[in-house]
């Protein structure tokens, strides 16, 4: 199914009273309906190659952490974009103070050390701030490992953009399977 524009339909979530079409709460939170049906799509949705993009983040995010900003993470020796992210002021000062990569988790709703579980740290080489000063331009160096919680086909860990849209059939291509 298309949209006016030609564009797949994805279905996006639309505020209905008290509860989200699309199995989401008020406050955007998954239903535990939608919980236990996102165990089964999540692969589908980090390794398929369907766009379905989630226009509602931001609402989730404003609705949940409404003190956070967007970091975009990038790598200091390869300048690619490995991570768009969050923070708020207590994660800023961790990163600066620690010079570690520390975010706001959005989906947790709690301080995100990135890689004290996996062992994927990241050294914060430099921060820098846009204009307006509503975002955040963070420059690592990965200690070890990759960024992205998914792995490609040789168990390699890879950056969160490893797909690209293909413009011709709006579907996507995995760059690092």
């Amino acid at each position: 199914m298309r949209d006016s524009d030609g564009f797949p339909w994805t279905g996006g979530h639309r505020k209905s009273g008290a509860a989200w079409i699309g199995g989401h709460h008020a406050n955007g939170s998954p239903t535990p309906e939608t919980k236990e049906k996102d165990k089964g799509t999540m692969k589908e949705l980090e390794e398929g190659n369907a766009l379905t993009l989630d226009f509602a983040k931001l609402a989730k995010v404003a609705a949940n952490c409404p003190d956070v900003i967007p970091v975009a993470v990038q790598h200091a020796d390869t300048k690619e974009l490995i991570l768009v992210a969050y923070t708020n002021e207590l994660a800023f000062k961790e990163s600066i103070t620690k010079q570690s990569l520390v975010l706001w988790s959005t989906s947790r709703n709690e301080l995100w050390e990135k890689g004290k579980t996996s062992g994927q740290t990241y050294d914060l080489i430099e921060a820098f701030v846009n204009c307006e000063q509503n975002s955040l331009l963070y420059t690592v160096r990965p200690r070890a490992g990759g960024i992205c919680h998914t792995s490609n086909q040789k168990g390699e860990p890879r950056n969160c953009y490893y797909r690209r849209i293909n413009s011709g059939t709006m579907e996507l291509e995995n760059i690092d399977p």
